[in-house]
């Protein structure tokens, strides 16, 4: 697939001082996973309750014990109120996890920052007579619902591809945690030999590493090999780069490289045994190295014996059931340049993490580079379509969810002004959301649900918007990602007691083609 040149524009060394704070996740405390019967009672939180639009329900014995006879009963996406939860027909599992603590105080920080919360869309896919047999989020749900009644055996994995408002990873480890709180955490999934810039925390990424230059799908211009799902290569800039993982009990891991001219082996060891050694052919291609991690290890090594060796990503992750969330953004990340993923890799990698749900966080850099004049909207319904539709053909077993983009103000704001509404921020939001119907996949709208027009001037005045105004901060990010979440557990169990829309516009109507041919510019 032809990937379009990135035009010049901005300097590189700029960037990086604007993605500094974007990229710094774990800065404050964060509630641990846990697991509770499904009898327990609501949690009680150190914060007030709030008003009755910010806070998801938690749900009693009560609740679960209505009858599918009865009315459907809509749970709100975000409500204070203890509300009756309907049965779906398909699982009588389903009622809402009791609010963790941390989520408390972020649903009192949405009634303060006037964040009323939302739905997901979710249109039918399959109609049934004069219901809906399946909906485009029915394979995740029901993979919740396996967990949920404790007939799934192995880990439901959510893979979240976007842009920096992720990259950082605390978005999505809002929406892990929250998850795992009601299913069960399985491990950390896909991660990095290192990190993505010189700085940033390590969550996702080798605890400790030395000797690897990043190279992203988000660069000025195209790196000189594709990526694979993770849009992030790491090339060995000297002998002997390493990478070291603490484990935590998994039983095997699996490392994703690209079998480069040249290069030399990668060897992975634990505890100093070697386990493995990759056999270089040469020629290109992505190439995957499973091994078994002995009982007990307690740190895994990934070195290169020689320069230039690429590690693509490393899987770590355990047997049991639970929710693991791969994080895939990359900063300035848009869907156009998400075609430098390799399909060869794309299939193969998706294939082997088996999602439940495709998650993407996209729309903020398509609005910026609108404004610039460097896309039109044609466009970024074609580029859209086509990174739905590769992923989709690879995960052919996954639901597919689409995020759009948190409010935005224009570029060249004046100090002390009032703050201007991005002008294509809303064309764009649209048009994602058209798309993503069209191929048969949810859609959740993050900048009504946060507040709509203005939400991003009341994050900076309460001080959760870094200096550029466009990367949100600290316990800003924390409230975007748990706007998600409770969008994602409303809809799980609310699945039919609203009649799910019927596609209106068929797949084989929406735009076509594997790449725009326009040219972007690189946005933090």
């Amino acid at each position: 697939m032809k990937v379009p040149d990135v035009s010049r524009g901005l300097r590189r060394a700029g960037l990086l001082a604007v993605l500094a704070g974007a990229l710094l996740p774990g800065c404050e405390s964060r509630t641990p996973p846990h697991r509770f019967p499904m009898t327990t009672p609501p949690a009680t939180d150190a914060v007030p309750p709030p008003e009755a639009s910010a806070a998801r329900p938690a749900t009693g014995e009560a609740a679960s014990a209505q009858t599918a006879a009865a009315a459907p009963t809509v749970v709100p996406a975000s409500t204070s109120m203890p509300a009756p939860v309907r049965s779906t027909g398909r699982s009588a599992f389903r009622a809402l996890p009791p609010t963790t603590e941390r989520a408390g105080h972020l649903h009192a920080l949405a009634t303060r920052l006037q964040a009323p919360g939302g739905t997901v869309e979710d249109p039918c896919v399959e109609p049934s007579g004069t219901g809906c047999e399946r909906s485009a989020l029915t394979p995740f749900f029901r993979a919740l619902d396996g967990l949920r009644e404790g007939t799934s055996k192995t880990p439901t994995v959510v893979a979240a591809f976007g842009n920096s408002l992720i990259a950082g990873d605390r978005i999505v480890d809002v929406v892990r945690d929250e998850l795992s709180a009601g299913f069960g955490h399985a491990g950390r999934g896909a991660l990095l030999v290192d990190r993505m810039a010189p700085y940033g925390g390590r969550s996702r990424t080798a605890a400790v590493s030395n000797g690897w230059q990043p190279r992203t799908l988000g660069e000025l211009r195209a790196p000189p090999h594709p990526f694979g799902i993770t849009g992030v290569y790491h090339v060995a800039t000297e002998n002997r780069a390493r990478g070291r993982f603490k484990l935590d009990g998994e039983p095997r891991g699996t490392l994703w490289w690209k079998d480069v001219k040249g290069a030399g082996r990668l060897v992975v060891s634990v505890d100093g045994s070697v386990l493995a050694r990759t056999e270089p052919q040469e020629d290109g291609a992505s190439r995957t190295t499973s091994f078994d991690l002995p009982q007990g290890a307690k740190w895994l090594d990934v070195t290169a014996e020689g320069k230039g060796a690429i590690v693509q990503g490393v899987v770590l992750q355990k047997d049991a059931p639970g929710i693991v969330l791969d994080m895939l953004g990359v900063p300035s990340a848009d869907a156009t340049l998400y075609a430098r993923l390799e399909e060869d890799a794309l299939k193969a990698q998706l294939q082997q993490r088996d999602p439940k749900l495709l998650l993407f966080f996209l729309g903020g850099n398509e609005s910026k580079r609108l404004e610039w004049k460097r896309t039109d909207l044609p466009t970024v319904r074609q580029d859209l379509a086509t990174l739905l539709r590769r992923a989709r053909a690879a995960a052919p077993g996954s639901a597919c969810m689409v995020v759009g983009p948190m409010d935005a103000v224009q570029d060249g704001h004046a100090k002390g002004k009032p703050l201007k509404q991005r002008p294509f921020l809303e064309a764009a939001i649209q048009a994602e959301r058209e798309v993503a119907l069209a191929e048969g996949c949810g859609f959740f709208n993050l900048y009504t649900a946060m507040g709509g027009a203005g939400s991003l001037a009341r994050f900076q005045q309460a001080g959760f918007m870094h200096e550029d105004l466009v990367h949100p901060r600290g316990q800003g990010l924390d409230l975007l990602g748990q706007l998600v979440a409770d969008a994602l557990l409303a809809g799980w169990v609310n699945e039919g007691a609203v009649p799910a829309p019927a596609l209106t516009t068929s797949r084989e109507d929406a735009p076509v083609g594997s790449g725009s041919g326009q040219t972007a510019e690189a946005v933090p």
